[in-house]
């Protein structure tokens, strides 16, 4: 495992999975660290935040799990920690808050319809190297989290979540790593109702609770020694603001907020720039909720910051970079701080058209331990860096491929905690 260094500067990692380049730079100004070159994110798992100040996503094209350590390539060193094999396409990657145990989730890849029952559990620090076990689950779209803590007996528990029928299935991961070769089908130890429209998940590493985002609201689970105990549902509904629906779950960290962002308005998606948008945010230990509106128009992607928290809106009639203030932990309640316009893109979504297809999009990224904003201006091959407090464009950085898709981004500081959100994002 890479020793973090409290002193080296952030690093950005910009993936481009169309042309298949992973681009690592030093912040603020841009100074390129490291080039990956054939490696192909996959943009739907993302990257995922892990102790030791290091990062992890899927490669679709080379079917292995990627471990990044960017710091060390700030010291002149490679910054691929390990490389893990596993089933593709990645639909969604997950990891137990001590960042050893992960799972590896398949679903659509470039298809119309699910057609993949592959899961794939990976030990990281399993005797003689890293080793993963793939095994047959059931075919959809699942989402995942790898719960800690329980007795010896139990370990870390796989919990995979499944649509049409929903549900939480629950796995010891210890059991998936020990399945035999040729891939066999598992059957849940324990499995939990959910509604069929699962969409969105969190795993709080504190509480130990499980979180999954449907059209009826967010349903919770916690651990209780080797099972899972459902809880009452939270809903959409706050602030006297109804509707909508969430499509993600994210955890904050620092502040100790669950995010999501409730999507409404017209059905089709070629009418995307009439939809609503509202950031929902759930306070994990006080229990208190509330909705912030951010405005019509597609709200892809957000981050979190140390003092803000960051959404990108698109809309026809231009796109801009939303800052929401959310207070010290427990205190406060979040509030639009800032509206920055961002340079339109050539290729951006436009009326009537739906705002995923063909067109190109933005990502987002930030660090919970710097002050800093990434947003990409995808078909372009820029980053815009911000400050978000401040609100002011500290740099334009320009990349060597074009971040066709908008690109995927990840923003790491020295000990930021962000591994508190043991998701892909």
């Amino acid at each position: 495992m890479t020793t973090p260094s409290t002193t080296a500067p952030p690093v950005l990692v910009a993936a481009d999975h169309v042309a298949g380049a992973v681009h690592l730079l030093a912040l603020p100004g841009g100074r390129p660290l490291a080039h990956l070159t054939g490696r192909h994110m996959s943009e739907h798992a993302g990257f995922l935040a892990l102790p030791g100040d290091r990062v992890a996503f899927v490669d679709d094209r080379a079917g292995e799990l990627v471990v990044l350590a960017p710091f060390e390539a700030a010291r002149g060193g490679d910054p691929v920690a390990a490389a893990v094999p596993v089933a593709v396409p990645a639909e969604h990657l997950a990891a137990d808050p001590a960042g050893r145990h992960l799972v590896v989730t398949t679903g659509l890849g470039h298809a119309e319809e699910p057609w993949s029952d592959l899961l794939t559990a990976v030990d990281l620090a399993a005797p003689g190297g890293p080793r993963a076990t793939p095994v047959r689950t059931r075919v959809g779209e699942p989402g995942a989290a790898v719960l800690g803590g329980g007795g010896p007996a139990d370990g870390p528990l796989a919990v995979v979540r499944h649509r049409e029928p929903g549900s939480w299935d629950v796995h010891r991961h210890a059991d998936l790593l020990a399945a035999g070769p040729g891939r066999p089908a598992v059957e849940p130890r324990e499995r939990l109702a959910l509604p069929g429209d699962g969409h969105g998940d969190a795993h709080d590493p504190v509480t130990g609770r499980l979180f999954a985002a449907t059209g009826s609201g967010v349903h919770r689970a916690r651990r209780s020694g080797g099972r899972l105990v459902a809880e009452p549902p939270l809903p959409w509904a706050a602030d006297g603001r109804d509707g909508g629906r969430g499509y993600f779950l994210r955890i904050d960290p620092r502040r100790r907020l669950l995010w999501s962002c409730l999507r409404g308005g017209p059905a089709d998606p070629a009418d995307w720039p009439d939809w609503t948008n509202d950031a929902w945010w759930h306070h994990l230990d006080t229990g208190r909720t509330g909705r912030v509106e951010l405005g019509r128009g597609l709200v892809f992607r957000m981050a979190v910051a140390g003092r803000r928290v960051a959404f990108a809106r698109c809309h026809p009639d231009g796109d801009e970079l939303v800052l929401l203030a959310a207070g010290p932990a427990g205190t406060g309640r979040p509030r639009i701080a800032a509206r920055v316009p961002l340079p339109p893109m050539e290729g951006a979504p436009r009326r009537g058209g739906t705002p995923w297809d063909g067109v190109q999009r933005r990502a987002l990224a930030a660090s919970p331990g710097a002050p800093w904003v990434a947003v990409s201006r995808g078909g372009h091959g820029e980053v815009h860096l911000f400050h978000a407090e401040s609100r002011a464009e500290r740099a334009r950085l320009t990349l060597p491929t074009p971040l066709d898709e908008g690109g995927r981004l990840a923003l790491l500081a020295p000990g930021d905690g962000a591994h508190g959100d043991p998701a892909g994002r």
